[in-house]
């Protein structure tokens, strides 16, 4: 293994953990409080759920000698921000958590569940996640009706460096957000101190609470989402780089550590697209045998990113809340354009994925039950429907 190490995959596999780290995780942030996380267990969550997916990149590519990349499930994350508190408040949401993770470990292990939610449409598991991201896109702009000094900055800094290179969009909103922070924001006296006491790695324990509620408002819903935004895609950028991997034990694993981060507020980790992309290709090694470096330099910068969320938890909680959720709407854009244009360039899924995507945009619950879920429930009996009459 130490034979393949290189300076190239070292570099690539430390801009990955800053890209996949800074581009994301104020959604996770913003999901997890949404759900009911007070601002320590939601930094708990962010440590998490970063270790975790630091450890299971080093041990799956390790193993595979495949670059494996991780994340966190953005798209979960998201949809968490526009679920809100459910009866039973965060431990309810843990105990969605858990059940995710174990939904992911069984559609890695169980071949006919992978299947299943493989097969389901695609122009609806995309409308349905640019239904979930579309209210925090909004949020930049809400951010400059707030305060246009302070918005203004973070919008600017992510369109000028998006400009010319877009990898580096979102951290150089990131990097704007932190300079509006300390020359735009007056931090009440003594503010700072906290931030300095938080080099300590938040964990926090919380003891998980199982309804029905939580499996069909979160669970569900967040086991989909990640399994068709994240966990399938992910296998297909691998494909892409002449890589031949096994889905199902990739997927089985992405499930194990997701169900060791739950307890401590980790919603759930899943084989990374973009990141993914960044260790696959040749910028991480000309050799792909040797690419897998990155991605073990990538889990281990993971981890002590991880080990630092106090600190980047504290510093946020400072913040207008607006701003935070603009640098977060800014992460989302790429996402929401991409899963908006995959929802509708089926003119004969249009209808179905137009009905699925208002009935997640709305935000509203029926029967205690996200519209993420009642969504895809809308859209899928629309496209049944028209089929039928076609076939009639």
């Amino acid at each position: 293994m130490l034979r393949d190490f290189s300076v190239q995959s070292l570099f690539m596999g430390c801009l990955t953990a800053f890209v996949g780290f800074a581009s994301s995780f104020a959604v996770v942030l913003q999901g997890l409080k949404a759900v009911g996380a007070t601002d320590f267990e939601a930094a708990s969550g962010l440590m998490a759920l970063s270790v975790a997916m630091g450890l299971c990149a080093i041990v799956l590519s390790v193993a595979t000698r495949l670059p494996v990349s991780i994340a966190w499930s953005t798209p979960g994350a998201a949809l968490l921000a526009t679920t809100g508190v459910i009866e039973g408040g965060f431990p309810a949401a843990v105990g969605g958590f858990i059940v995710c993770a174990v939904l992911i470990i069984v559609a890695g292990l169980f071949k006919p569940l992978g299947r299943a939610v493989a097969s389901i449409p695609a122009p609806l598991a995309n409308a349905m996640l640019s239904g979930v991201i579309i209210g925090l896109c909004f949020a930049p702009i809400k951010a400059i009706g707030f305060n246009p000094a302070l918005g203004l900055p973070i919008i600017l800094a992510w369109i000028v460096v998006g400009a010319f290179r877009r990898l580096f969009a979102v951290p150089a909103a990131l990097a704007a957000f932190v300079l509006v922070m300390i020359f735009g924001v007056d931090i009440p006296a003594g503010a700072l101190d906290s931030v300095a006491q938080s080099l300590t790695p938040p964990m926090e324990w919380v003891t998980p609470v199982f309804s029905l509620h939580a499996v069909v408002s979160i669970a569900l819903p967040l086991f989909i989402v990640t399994m068709a935004s994240q966990n399938i895609p992910g296998i297909a950028v691998l494909k892409v780089n002449h890589y031949d991997p096994q889905p199902g034990p990739l997927f089985a694993a992405t499930g194990f550590f997701s169900l060791l981060s739950a307890p401590f507020g980790g919603h759930a980790v899943n084989l990374a697209a973009i990141t993914a992309a960044m260790c696959a290709g040749e910028d991480a090694h000309p050799d792909p045998k040797r690419r897998y470096w990155a991605a073990i330099i990538g889990g281990v910068g993971y981890i002590i990113f991880g080990l630092l969320a106090g600190v980047v938890t504290a510093f946020v909680a400072l913040a207008p809340p607006i701003l935070i959720q603009a640098v977060a709407g800014l992460a989302l854009v790429g996402a929401f354009s991409g899963s908006a244009v995959a929802a509708f360039k089926d003119p004969e899924t249009r209808e179905a994925a137009a009905i699925t995507f208002l009935i997640t945009a709305s935000g509203l619950s029926f029967g205690g039950v996200s519209g993420a879920f009642w969504g895809l429930i809308g859209g899928g009996l629309m496209m049944a429907l028209q089929r039928l009459v076609r076939r009639g």
